[in-house]
């Protein structure tokens, strides 16, 4: 689907879990959840986060494969490995900043979020955008999504040194530019909510 993009907004997360569910009934994830959810700044809050694969300009996941087994499409979306091409090494699994591929054990296989292309490459939307109650992941246009929020897209991620660029935008206060993460995966501030 050409201009449209997931947009994650963690403060809108309520912690519901219907995007788990609903990754579970896509056809090309065989009845499992790629969705990733975590709790953030666990000492202070129950506050959660839901995100799909941030789809990365260069995934590290691609170019740390030996098989040559997890490919990247025109459109952006990087995909699970393909099934006769990996060999299970895991290497992926450890190479991604961000902790997104799953080792699925009884398939030998790796597998991600793959912006449920079975539907999107139809025209629908993935399944957890389909069912989020609060907008907490969309997809859509960014006429349809940014204009209606307080927040800004932002696509840059720092880890360190190293700047990694993705398809999918996580929405940030209007100042920022850039995702700071910690040596931890935590994204700093990404709870921030604007101001009225």
């Amino acid at each position: 689907m050409y201009g449209y993009e997931f947009y994650i907004d963690p403060s809108r997360c309520i912690g519901c879990r219907s995007c788990l569910q609903a990754c579970e009934e896509c056809e090309t994830h065989r009845g499992k959840s790629m969705i990733n959810f975590d709790f953030i700044e666990r000492r202070e809050s129950i506050t959660s986060a839901a995100y799909v694969c941030w789809h990365c300009d260069e995934p590290t996941c691609a170019q740390v494969c030996p098989a040559d087994a997890i490919k990247k499409g025109e459109d952006g979306i990087v995909h699970s490995s393909m099934k006769p091409r990996c060999i299970a090494c895991s290497n992926c699994v450890l190479a991604c900043p961000f902790g997104i591929p799953k080792m699925m054990e009884p398939e030998q296989q790796m597998m991600k979020c793959d912006m449920c292309y079975d539907r999107s490459s139809e025209g629908l939307k993935p399944m957890c955008a389909s069912v989020c109650p609060t907008g907490a992941i969309s997809f859509g246009k960014y006429e349809q999504i940014v204009p209606l929020r307080r927040t800004k897209p932002v696509n840059v991620h720092v880890f360190g040194n190293q700047k990694v660029e993705t398809k999918v935008y996580l929405m940030l206060p209007t100042d920022a530019d850039e995702v700071k993460v910690d040596g931890c995966g935590v994204f700093e501030g990404m709870l921030t909510r604007a101001e009225s």
